[in-house]
């Protein structure tokens, strides 16, 4: 592995790190604010990756994930996945590269529409896109990542539906 691989995969374990912390949150604004500052990171980790899709799929995370914060809309939810679907699909070189473009357009939908248990599914979803885009591109810290991601999703759903008083719902 070269020095410039080992950095890549540094950022990717450190946004293992961050992204453990973000779907550790209860409550989905402190989520978000966390995500931004993992998507930053991720941004970073993917571009020294040499995965552009995915390393763009990460910058239009930060600019959703910080607009999210402060509003809801439909409306500013489908302008996102519009540019993530056109930008990706006409960067993308290969069908395989799209598995980020379709992780951020479920991840917008998520973050400006849903709320609790719902918007717990759609993370879960998205991390499943992520999932095989790290695989394919060689990310070791964001394949534990959204292994663990995954795990913890199902986990803060199950306690959500079944009313566990510890789970803040919103």
């Amino acid at each position: 592995m070269t020095s410039d691989e080992i950095i890549a995969q540094a950022f990717g374990f450190l946004s293992l790190s961050l992204g453990i912390s973000t779907f550790y949150q209860r409550d989905d604004r402190r989520l978000k604010i966390v995500m931004l500052i993992f998507n930053l990171n991720h941004l970073l980790h993917y571009f020294l990756l040499g995965s552009i899709v995915s390393a763009f799929s990460a910058l239009l995370s930060v600019f959703r994930t910080a607009l999210s914060i402060k509003t809801s809309s439909k409306v500013i939810a489908f302008i996102f996945i519009t540019i993530t679907l056109v930008t990706g699909i006409s960067l993308a070189d290969h069908l395989w590269q799209l598995w980020p473009v379709l992780g951020s357009a479920i991840g917008t939908y998520t973050l400006f529409v849903l709320k609790g248990i719902k918007m717990r599914i759609g993370f879960l979803l998205g991390a499943c896109c992520w999932l095989t885009n790290n695989i394919l591109v060689g990310s070791i810290g964001g394949t534990l990542l959204e292994m663990t991601a995954i795990t913890m999703n199902l986990i803060t759903i199950y306690r959500l539906s079944k009313g566990d008083s510890s789970v803040v719902k919103i």
